[in-house]
């Protein structure tokens, strides 16, 4: 089993992430991107620990937004070894509507984000173990959360 986490690691875990959030995978497909054993993920509207919380807030997200699109602008270590932290940001893009609007407006955004990753023990995979979304700079003509 690996034991050093590289750079292009993260990158990948990253690149899978938003792609599953994109399509808005199963849980099977985005529960082994986590920590089963320690999680925690600080968004702007709720701090979630452990995966049941996280599937809670996914499957409200998932039924609010649609057409999202990701873009990993930033991937940066900030710590390296057995566990890392990561500097991430990345460019999200969704729809939104608000009933009873008559139509949807598009949110587009960079966010700043804060990692930490650990091999699962059981896995030797790459996973989350915090995520904390540090700011959300909104883009000209963005609609707003």
């Amino acid at each position: 089993m690996k034991s050093s986490i590289t750079e292009s690691e993260v990158q990948e875990l990253a690149a899978d992430w938003y792609k599953k959030l994109d399509i808005h995978a199963p849980m099977v497909d985005v529960l082994p991107l986590l920590s089963d054993e320690v999680l925690e993920m600080k968004f702007p509207e709720a701090t979630l620990f452990g995966m049941a919380e996280f599937e809670g807030w996914y499957q409200k997200v998932i039924r609010i937004f649609f057409d999202e699109a990701h873009k990993v602008k930033e991937v940066t270590l900030t710590s390296i070894g057995d566990t890392v932290e990561a500097h991430v940001v990345v460019e999200w893009k969704a729809s939104v509507w608000n009933p009873p609007s008559a139509n949807s407006v598009r949110i587009m955004l960079d966010a700043d984000q804060t990692w930490s990753l650990k091999r699962s023990p059981k896995t030797g995979r790459l996973v989350i173990t915090k995520y904390v979304v540090n700011a959300l700079n909104y883009h000209v003509g963005s609609a707003k959360l």
